[in-house]
């Protein structure tokens, strides 16, 4: 008798994925030693939604990146609406960093670690550690946006305003807030961001993550003009 292909049956597929999963898991549990359990998905089947039932910790939710900016700004934005899913112990992963690996600018590289550390996303560096340049160490090695990722609340950003303006709570009551003027082919352009927008009113401290600079207390709103395929992120507070 021919065996059954689960190929041609999707659901009976997921179930007996979803229980290889588990097992992984409950063998990872039995070492009794701390281990991170990422489920190689590739977002297939909306692996968000059940990753916590087989013992997942991360899962990709996407197809691989490469190293350019179109891949990169796709795979990255289309996170938004998945916030749901994570949380302290159980995270969504767009696939790797790829800081340093010459595909993109300077100002490009940087749109991925904030935007990475606003998704609350694994930082996994993918270039050759061995051979950074400064600029490189800049980027993957900044401690204040380092900190939006691993914030202890563990809640993923959110996108709020036209085009790609995010938000993320951070513990303490603060907010990161990360503005992207992410259309390649856009010149550097003044965006402008409402405090009101991301609930907070009356004037507000706040602190540039790239430029490592307090900028004071602000009232109302801040205009700041956004390079090409660049970022620039706040940590703003009352």
């Amino acid at each position: 008798m021919k065996l059954h292909d689960p190929r041609q049956d999707p659901q009976k597929a997921l179930v007996m994925m979803q229980a290889a999963y588990r097992k992984m898991h409950e063998a990872l549990m039995n070492t009794r030693r701390p281990i991170v359990y990422s489920l190689c998905q590739y977002g297939v089947d909306s692996v968000w939604e059940w990753g916590p039932l087989v013992g997942g910790n991360i899962w990709r939710t996407t197809d691989d990146i490469s190293d350019s900016y179109r891949s990169m700004a796709l795979i990255g934005f289309s996170q938004a609406g998945l916030e749901k899913f994570a949380g302290p112990g159980h995270w969504n992963d767009p696939d790797m960093l790829e800081i340093g690996n010459g595909g993109m600018t300077a100002d490009q590289y940087r749109t991925q670690m904030s935007l990475w550390a606003m998704l609350a996303a694994p930082l996994i560096a993918r270039n050759d550690l061995s051979k950074m340049d400064e600029t490189t160490k800049s980027i993957l090695m900044n401690e204040e946006v380092i900190a939006v990722d691993q914030d202890k609340l563990g809640i993923q950003g959110s996108r709020f305003g036209p085009p790609q303006i995010w938000v993320k709570p951070l513990s303490g009551g603060a907010k990161a807030v990360a503005l992207f003027n992410y259309v390649i082919d856009d010149e550097a352009e003044p965006l402008t961001l409402k405090f009101e927008d991301v609930g907070i009113s009356g004037p507000v401290h706040a602190r540039d993550l790239w430029a490592h600079k307090d900028l004071g207390v602000l009232h109302d709103s801040y205009t700041v003009t956004v390079p090409q395929g660049g970022v620039v992120m706040l940590r703003i507070w009352k």
